[in-house]
């Protein structure tokens, strides 16, 4: 048998295990649940987790329900493209000038400091709550690509830019070979928890502005009603659309990265 299948072989099996262990690890989540639900016996206060998947079936059949996925998603991705522009763009100028770094330092640990709410009612004041969820969920993922890109740039052992430097390594080859390879993982890790971050401040922030069709505005109106089946549904649209945006999105990352050759 050759070197590559059993490698390859041994990959499926821990991918495998890894998919049994978290299977019944949910399925052991679900009847803590179940069983909760049922001790407790009232629906306004604690739905079972079948009458959940219930009500967002139905739900589904709504097309409100999918405008309001759509709306909040848009914004949701606008606000994680942003920051990560932003984020990346200020992490290497930091790296490039020590002084940029100092100047930003504050302003970077007081957006990581001030707790979301805070920034959600003071934007209030200036925004129309319809941007209220894009400004929201930028401001809160741009340190965590910050942090991370300055990272691993900093990591760059300072020898290989000198001998590229003394080879005359173009600039692209440099960007490309030295730079790119460094901050990769650095990158997928900003990713990893920045788009589970930009899910939660996005959604806590149409919560509070309630801008039209979106997610944030079906949780208030659960809530406001005492539908407790459509907050639970709606809770767990939301990791589920998380969780794929999340998949979907690092896939397509990779996908990049092994174009570049990294």
């Amino acid at each position: 048998m050759k070197i590559s299948t059993i490698f390859r072989n041994k990959v499926l099996d821990k991918r495998r295990d890894k998919f049994i262990k978290y299977t019944l690890s949910l399925i052991f989540w679900l009847l803590v649940w179940q069983i909760l639900s049922m001790v407790v016996d009232q629906e306004i206060l604690l739905v079972s987790p079948l009458l959940a998947v219930k009500t967002m079936f139905v739900m589904a059949a709504d097309i409100s329900f999918w405008q309001s996925i759509f709306n909040s998603f848009v914004r949701v991705f606008l606000g994680l493209f942003l920051g990560f522009v932003l984020g990346t763009g200020l992490a290497i100028m930091s790296y490039r000038s020590r002084t940029i770094k100092i100047l930003l330092e504050p302003l970077i640990l007081t957006i990581q400091t001030v707790p979301v709410v805070s920034f959600i009612i003071i934007f209030l004041i200036w925004i129309k709550p319809s941007n209220l969820s894009v400004l929201v969920s930028f401001l809160m993922v741009s340190p965590i690509f910050y942090r991370n890109v300055y990272g691993g740039l900093s990591s760059i052992d300072r020898e290989i830019l000198d001998l590229a430097r003394v080879y005359k390594v173009s600039t692209y080859k440099k960007i490309r070979y030295i730079y790119f390879s460094r901050i990769e993982t650095s990158l997928r890790s900003a990713c990893e928890v920045g788009l589970g971050f930009c899910w939660k401040s996005g959604i806590a922030a149409e919560v509070i502005g309630m801008p039209t069709n979106t997610i944030g505005e079906k949780l208030y109106e659960s809530k406001i009603y005492l539908n407790t089946s459509q907050l639970f549904a709606w809770t767990i649209t939301i990791i589920l659309l998380s969780l794929l945006f999340k998949w979907v999105f690092m896939k397509v990352l990779g996908c990049i990265f092994e174009s570049l050759e990294l």
